[in-house]
């Protein structure tokens, strides 16, 4: 309760995977919550530009992809038929479900959702434009919580058009399947939605300025994708980027740099361009509220998410990396309970990050790149896919899971997994990583058999030197 003895109002802006579960924890906790955002529903750019249409679009490609590799088994389907109208409508219901079903979550709770574009009149205060027609109106508030997400970036020079130039947004929409598309950038959201197109028909070529592919993965987990890669995609250019592009009427002429570039000079029907996300801060009236940003636009924050407001909080992409919809939910718990007076801080020790192509590529914790480029004292113990029975029953024993060790107290410091369905095995990664669990509680947690999840004891087992199916070279 208030010093005058009413609930406390608390307006969250940005209704997407940080801001509607802090107005629903925050309403669950008996305060007075608004939600704002200019969607009709909850779900924010992760449900209705991002996560969700992206992995929809993703099981089709890895289902195509599974049905040529059936051949190989004695399985043959034949050409594939796409029907892109379908396949389109398909994604938008799944977005439409999603959506609509957290507009009834959304009443249950008793949060107030109101249609709009918010902006700080002053730190108290707030103005909202509303989206779908009326008067702005203002919302006084004792509590804010500011969970505006990000939006895609573009280098100078890169005008996003929606036609010819994409970027991860009109990408998504999948207005046809282009037969030679250019993805600028090797990151993960280049890669997922280039193996989308790739899977769909496209010859795609990508461009990364870096010596690989994921610069922030570690490269053994790295490796198994960029062979798959190199079948997939017609061309990987690395140490690579973009001197200039001019779009005309039937393509897109792109001049590429770089050392190893044979043809610089090359024409592309669409380009899409995906070097990282951006926050949305610029228009929130940040400076009106007392609330400071950093030079990249990101929010500042304390351990309980706190701006240089006390009463203002921020979550997710606007409050900095990494930027990923769990971080964003976990934040949101985070704020929501800070709010109202509970001894909670953001301690995450492991954030799972997972690369959704095929194989799929996750890790948490500290990774070996990181704990060698520390200094810091480090044991790995790996187990290859190649070893494992389940995974050669899928036909797909290009994968690996490792272990970063603490050798003193072998306590399990990261976990990294490249394979299918990495990103569901990487939780088990993330709970031994969050209560310390050692290498021996891997080793001697009974797995069922034949399953890939297996790999995280016999990667266990491997620091033990007590595989039975694969004796590490480097341990005697």
């Amino acid at each position: 309760m208030t010093a005058d003895g009413r609930q406390p109002r608390v307006a969250v802006i940005g209704a997407g995977p940080g801001g509607y579960p802090a107005a629903f924890h925050a309403a669950e906790l008996g305060m007075d919550v608004t939600l704002i955002d200019p969607e009709a529903n909850p779900g924010g750019v992760c449900l209705y530009r991002g996560c969700i249409p992206s992995k929809t679009l993703l099981h089709v490609a890895s289902l195509l992809g599974e049905a040529a590799d059936a051949a190989d088994w004695g399985v043959s389907f034949g050409r594939p038929e796409i029907d892109l109208d379908r396949l389109r409508s398909w994604k938008d219901q799944v977005i439409s479900k999603m959506t609509s079903g957290l507009g009834l979550l959304t009443r249950a709770r008793r949060v107030r959702f109101v249609r709009g574009l918010a902006q700080f009149e002053d730190p108290r205060a707030l103005r909202i434009e509303p989206t779908d027609g009326g008067d702005a109106q203002r919302l006084e508030f004792d509590y804010a919580v500011i969970a505006t997400g990000s939006q895609p970036a573009a280098p100078p020079g890169f005008e996003i058009d929606g036609e010819r130039v994409l970027d991860s947004t009109s990408a998504l929409e999948i207005d046809d399947i282009p037969g030679t598309l250019l993805v600028v950038g090797g990151g993960y959201i280049g890669l997922e939605l280039g193996s989308v197109y790739a899977a769909l028909g496209s010859n795609v070529t990508v461009v990364e300025m870096e010596t690989g592919l994921l610069p922030g993965a570690d490269r053994d987990l790295v490796r198994p994708l960029e062979r798959k890669l190199e079948s997939a995609f017609a061309e990987i250019l690395l140490s690579t980027r973009v001197a200039s592009l001019q779009v005309r009427p039937d393509g897109v002429d792109v001049e590429l740099a770089g050392a190893r570039v044979e043809e610089p000079s090359r024409c592309f029907e669409k380009v899409l361009v995906a070097v990282g996300r951006r926050p949305n801060s610029s228009s929130l009236g940040l400076d009106a509220a007392g609330v400071e940003s950093d030079k990249r636009g990101f929010v500042k924050v304390d351990h309980q998410r706190r701006t240089t407001a006390s009463h203002i909080f921020a979550i997710g992409d606007v409050a900095g990396e990494p930027m990923l919809a769990h971080k964003a939910t976990y934040e949101a718990h985070v704020a929501a309970s800070a709010i109202a007076g509970h001894a909670m801080t953001y301690d995450a020790q492991a954030i799972p990050a997972v690369v959704f192509t095929d194989p799929e590529i996750a890790w948490c914790g500290l990774t070996e790149a990181e704990a060698r480029d520390s200094g810091r004292p480090h044991e790995v113990a790996s187990f290859p896919w190649a070893a494992s029975g389940r995974a050669t029953t899928l036909g797909r024993n290009d994968g690996l899971t490792k272990l970063i060790l603490e050798p003193t107290t072998e306590r399990v410091l990261g976990v990294g997994i490249t394979g299918r369905g990495a990103g569901e095995l990487i939780a088990e990664g993330v709970l031994a990583v969050e209560m310390g669990a050692r290498v021996d509680d891997l080793r001697l947690s009974i797995h069922p058999h034949p399953t890939t999840s297996e790999t995280l004891m016999e990667a266990a087992e491997v620091f033990f030197n007590t595989s039975p199916h694969y004796i590490a070279r480097n341990r005697g």
